[in-house]
């Protein structure tokens, strides 16, 4: 009973990570509508390392040694701090949440060229091809879409957000597989709190607007996204090949783009649904077993 409960969780949880993964982007585009961005992440960071701390507490894992430290603290910052920043800001910046998925979601692409070369990973030809076939997916999907407002510096922060998780991802993988992921979060978390609090003194004004609205959602990001999926993340990263991990960030645009049509009305067309169907094309070939 429990080897049939095992391997359902493990065929489950791409999809599970999948989607809340994708309620991150529209987590975010509630909360930054009531504070400024690095401030609410201070606040989100703060938040779980408290619940962290509890799970280390109550868990008492192996505690990392020295080196296993600086690993989770550098893994942490591009993990959490660059990739959520970069996310947060832009979509503070006015880029709507489906496009805030977009350069994030092309991290396949970049993943695939490095990983058989610093993790010694062999990119067969037909996962080649479902990474170019997803990048096509991911175009469709968010085509033709408005970029208002200060859209420039937006783009940068999304493509700081593909560069840091794509990195994190690979340092995680490397440099991190055996350090227990609880104690070894509860490191990351505390390091992205003191890197975001910095930056909110730094660059912002630090204004919160305590409304129901921002409560909720923190609620969520820090619970399902902060504990949830980052969890999921690193254990499929030890049990999966990086590039497949990276192939299941395809999805998120697609997933994305439904949720915000749905709750902020942003467009989705007969062209953005064809794209979702490639995408879920490509993430089926880059895991195929050579």
């Amino acid at each position: 009973m429990s080897s049939d409960f095992d391997k359902f969780a493990a065929r489950a949880a791409p999809a599970v990570f999948v989607l809340l993964w994708s309620t991150g982007f529209v987590g975010t585009k509630y909360v930054v509508n009531n504070a400024d961005p690095l401030t609410y992440l201070a606040i989100r960071m703060a938040l779980v390392v408290v619940l962290m701390a509890i799970i280390v507490a109550i868990a008492r894992p192996v505690w990392p040694d020295r080196t296993e430290i600086g690993h989770s603290i550098i893994a942490g910052i591009l993990v959490h701090g660059f990739y959520l920043g970069g996310t947060a800001v832009a979509i503070s910046l006015s880029i709507p949440a489906g496009l805030s998925a977009l350069i994030p979601g092309l991290q396949p692409i970049l993943m695939a060229t490095i990983a058989n070369r610093w993790l010694g990973e062999r990119v067969t030809p037909l996962q080649w091809a479902g990474l170019v076939i997803g990048l096509g997916g991911v175009a469709l999907i968010l085509h033709d879409r408005p970029m208002t407002g200060q859209a420039g510096w937006g783009w940068f922060a999304s493509a700081v957000s593909l560069v840091s998780i794509t990195l994190g991802t690979l340092y995680q993988r490397r440099y991190c597989n055996r350090i227990d992921w609880r104690s070894g979060n509860l490191v990351q978390f505390a390091a992205v709190t003191v890197f975001f609090t910095v930056g909110a003194f730094l660059f912002e004004d630090r204004v919160v607007h305590w409304t129901t609205e921002f409560i909720l959602a923190l609620a969520w990001l820090a619970v399902a996204l902060s504990i949830g999926s980052i969890g999921l993340l690193y254990w499929l990263i030890r049990h999966q090949a990086a590039t497949s991990v990276a192939s299941l960030f395809y999805l998120v645009p697609a997933v994305t783009a439904v949720m915000a049509f749905v709750l902020f009305n942003e467009r989705l067309d007969a062209i953005a649904i064809t794209g979702m169907v490639i995408c879920a094309a490509a993430v089926f070939l880059v895991n195929r077993r050579a």
